[in-house]
């Protein structure tokens, strides 16, 4: 194991609870975070990892099923495997039984004992979100919310996205929980904040003198934010055919790089100061009325859609959505950000470009009827980078402009290449109590007020069928 980093950390020891350890986002990134984590030396020295889950598995088949995951994702695992994997053990249960919770009570009693002290724990909600209201108030019934009150270990609850499914039951839910967990307990994950592209905007953006003067609409003419995919279901058509597009990635994803985008300065790099300028964005977003709607929203289903398993045959659910929406301050008075995403688009790309304004003069060849902008875009994924088209004279005798892009790429660096994927940055953050990287209550409440409009006049948009691999123009 690698212990570079063991000096930097001052950690409390802490057991990890994980409900839903035999499902698909702790076996795809949970589970392989965890080990890297380890590995680098990111986790407590005294840690433990109970997976709670229906499945009736021992400690032993548990490991065997964790061990596999570790294999399976490539990692090296010569050093140190077998410390982590004697860290895990399983709990059986039903998640709405009283009895489970305490079972996974003594567990969680027995590793303190072992310690000698009571551990700080971290419960991780890797289940689809109708459970959550029910696990929450079992946790607070049961005593394990709070298990080392005034014995110096903190409780942490990480809730997946979606919180809610629209404004309604997002304040039903934020209700809910506010009365039975503190707001420094709960870490709302967007994990498209942990990216460190998405994080290297704030740097790009508030650490340089060179742009910040011209961000607002007196030089931006225009934002796109794109998330689009290739890919179609892939398993997940009965949980997609029940939430759809918008809601899936527009209220999380999507609203969230816009926040990091349109957000003003926060002056300083603290959390409550970071989450209150995404907030106050969000806040603004001007409503989508019934008299609007018609040229600000498009939604679409690719063909073959309601053919896919456990997609209903006559389904009405968006595959695509594009939002032309508005923020209604100062510094962004008139400026549309177009907000996209798709399945089964021909192209698998996450970017927010910006578009600037033309000049009002251009040194231009005579009878050039290019007039330039220039753009900024970054690249989320793949090949994460940032990048600015500028124009310049092409080489020859002739005055004629061709454009050039000045660009940084993190591929070939080493410190990028060995920096934490986003869930290891969820992880960790939680781990030290970092709220700057999770959604807020007001965040959440900001993004559902201004989608549930939308979701509520659904159907007053035509659905457009598109064909797979189909490339959209998002301009209105």
């Amino acid at each position: 194991m690698n212990t570079q980093n063991s000096g930097k950390k001052m950690f409390e020891p802490t057991t990890i609870v994980i409900f839903g350890i035999t499902g698909d986002l702790a076996k795809r990134k949970l589970i392989p975070a965890l080990w890297r984590l380890f590995v680098k030396g990111y986790l407590p020295d005294e840690f433990s990892i109970i997976g709670f889950a229906r499945r009736e598995w021992s400690d032993d088949e548990l490991r065997v099923y964790v061990k596999d995951i570790i294999a399976g994702s490539g990692s090296d695992t010569s050093e140190g495997l077998a410390d982590f994997l004697a860290r895990i053990t399983s709990v059986s249960g039903d998640f709405g039984a009283e009895e489970s919770y305490r079972v996974l009570s003594r567990a969680i009693e027995s590793i303190d004992e072992r310690l000698g002290v009571c551990a700080s724990k971290l419960f991780h909600l890797a289940v689809p979100p109708d459970l959550y209201e029910g696990i929450f108030e079992r946790l607070h019934a049961s005593g394990l919310s709070d298990m080392c009150a005034g014995l110096g270990g903190w409780t942490r609850v990480l809730v997946e996205k979606p919180f809610g499914s629209d404004w309604y039951t997002a304040q039903e839910l934020d209700r809910k929980l506010g009365t039975l967990f503190k707001e420094e307990q709960i870490f709302r994950v967007d994990h498209y904040m942990g990216k460190e592209s998405i994080q290297n905007i704030l740097a790009f953006r508030f650490s340089n003198a060179l742009l910040e003067h011209l961000w607002d609409a007196r030089y931006i003419e225009r934002v796109h934010i794109r998330l689009w995919e290739t890919l179609g279901m892939e398993g997940r058509g009965s949980f997609y055919d029940k939430v759809g597009a918008l809601r899936d990635v527009g209220q999380n994803h999507i609203l969230q790089m816009l926040s990091f985008i349109a957000m003003e300065d926060p002056q300083v790099f603290e959390a409550e100061a970071i989450r209150d300028a995404r907030a106050k964005v969000l806040g603004a977003l001007r409503p989508i009325g019934k008299d609007d709607i018609a040229q600000s929203v498009r939604r679409g289903q690719y063909r073959g859609f309601t053919q896919e398993p456990s997609v209903a045959p006559d389904s009405k659910t968006e595959t695509y959505f594009c939002i032309k929406a508005h923020i209604d301050n100062e510094r962004w008075k008139g400026v549309p950000f177009y907000l996209e995403s798709g399945k089964k688009l021909g192209e698998s790309k996450v970017e927010i470009e910006i578009v600037f304004r033309k000049k009002e003069s251009c040194l231009c060849p005579p009878g050039e009827e290019l007039h330039p902008q220039n753009t900024l875009v970054f690249r989320i994924q793949p090949h994460e980078s940032i990048g600015v088209c500028f124009w310049a004279k092409r080489p020859g005798f002739e005055m004629k402009l061709e454009p050039r892009v000045l660009s940084f790429a993190y591929n070939g660096d080493e410190a990028a290449e060995n920096s934490p994927d986003a869930y290891e940055r969820v992880i960790f953050d939680c781990i030290v109590g970092d709220q700057t990287l999770f959604a807020s209550t007001q965040e959440v409440f900001g993004s559902w007020k201004f989608i549930t409009p939308i979701i509520e006049q659904w159907d007053t948009v035509p659905m457009e069928q598109y064909e797979p691999r189909w490339i959209p123009n998002s301009n209105y």
